[in-house]
């Protein structure tokens, strides 16, 4: 495929350094989870379930406070935002190798609450950044970044621990933190494009925009990270099972190839695709794939028609989100879009872990499909009236005149 369009793209002004900072600033974010995992479980000498606890309030923190930080931005800007948040994390990092459990929970979930809000500000940025005839290869370039990022973050994060301990491996990451945060301030990309600045200022009631149309978008995006989160899983229960374990971080790196090459056909497309339809493709392409569960390796070819539709299914409903919210209340969409992402992941676990105990990985990758494929279903009928809900989302009200400002 031609190079010529991304080259196009990234010539754009400010996108460039944009998708640079966004890739460095993810690379912390996406390896707080392993480090809290491996100090409860290696620094504190507790149990996977600890670790669960600790992990799970972060997660519940991120849900709840990814919308709000988004809200916070549309109304304050980006800058006051990051301070806030980049302060949190760096205390919490600082100082978390030296709190006990009990505190570590509470830490973790106040944290969580105040993340650093790099993925649905990238994505907002980027939406203000790239006019929309682009935003299908922009979201795609963002997810196959996203995908680099979960590749090394993890990574970095286990071999810190195991090499260097807890306590330093997160000071880094504070350090990490810190330096994505004040990136992103000094860079201060903007959040609406020219054109939605000179526009009128307007009041966009949350009713207008948060229709049940951008909900069932929402449900099939966590049902996108359902299906992801359960296949991960099983992947690495049959590799043990196997007694391959020392491959499973080649399978899971062949596994993100799969989505990187996904998104970038994708992106080159001169015509996207429904997210629904992309999300149920890769349900029912999953769903028979525990059936090469007998060989490792034949299982992750088998991955791969799935795989090739990872990135292109999560960049499709961030392009969808960023076509059916006004500019006024994007932030605050972009953070319900992440809380998607997260409640979809953190479902998963526990669900595709029950199986894989009860019944063995390969049934494990039948209800990741099944649930993928459901969730569509369910969501269809309102997704089919988006038309006339989009007339209506994209009708703002003009704020009185006696409004405060």
């Amino acid at each position: 495929m031609a190079l010529e369009p991304y080259r196009r793209l990234l010539r754009l002004p400010g996108v460039r350094t944009l998708l640079l900072v966004g890739l460095l600033a993810r690379v912390p974010s996406t390896a707080t989870g392993m480090a809290l995992t491996l100090h409860v479980v290696e620094g504190m000498r507790l149990g996977f379930g600890q670790a669960g606890l600790v992990t799970m309030a972060s997660t519940v923190g991120m849900a709840v406070g990814s919308p709000l930080s988004g809200r916070f931005v549309d109304r304050h800007g980006l800058r006051p935002v990051l301070a806030v948040t980049t302060g949190a994390q760096a205390a919490f990092w600082a100082c978390a190798w030296a709190l006990p459990f009990p505190a570590l929970v509470a830490a973790a979930a106040l944290a969580g609450l105040l993340a650093l809000p790099v993925f649905s500000v990238i994505r907002q940025c980027l939406t203000a950044l790239v006019p929309p005839e682009q935003r299908r290869m922009g979201f795609s370039l963002d997810s196959m970044i996203v995908e680099l990022s979960y590749m090394t973050g993890p990574a970095l994060a286990v071999a810190g621990v195991t090499t260097l301990g807890s306590g330093p491996t997160m000071a880094v990451i504070a350090g990490g933190m810190t330096a994505a945060g004040l990136g992103l301030i000094v860079l201060d990309p903007p959040t609406r494009s020219a054109e939605e600045l000179a526009a009128e200022q307007v009041r966009v009631p949350r009713r207008r925009w948060l229709t049940p149309g951008l909900a069932a978008l929402l449900g099939t995006a966590a049902a996108a990270t359902f299906v992801l989160t359960a296949s991960e899983l099983a992947l690495v229960g049959t590799i043990k099972n196997a007694g391959q374990t020392a491959w499973v971080g080649l399978a899971v790196a062949l596994w993100c190839v799969y989505s990187l090459l996904g998104g970038f056909v994708y992106g080159g497309l001169s015509r996207g695709f429904s997210p629904l339809g992309l999300i149920a493709g890769m349900g029912l392409l999953t769903a028979p794939v525990g059936l090469a569960a007998g060989d490792w390796r034949w299982l992750v070819l088998a991955m791969l028609p799935a795989g090739l539709l990872c990135a292109p299914a999560l960049s499709s409903t961030v392009e969808a989100v960023s076509g059916r919210v006004p500019a006024a209340a994007r932030g605050e969409a972009m953070g319900l879009h992440g809380t998607a992402l997260l409640v979809g992941g953190a479902l998963s676990a526990p669900i595709a872990g029950a199986v894989i105990d009860a019944h063995g990985p390969a049934w494990a990758f039948a209800v990741a499909g099944a649930v993928g494929v459901v969730m569509v279903g369910v969501a269809v009928p309102f997704w089919r009236g988006r038309s006339a809900e989009a007339s209506r989302t994209t009708t703002e009200e003009p704020a009185p005149a006696t409004a405060t400002p």
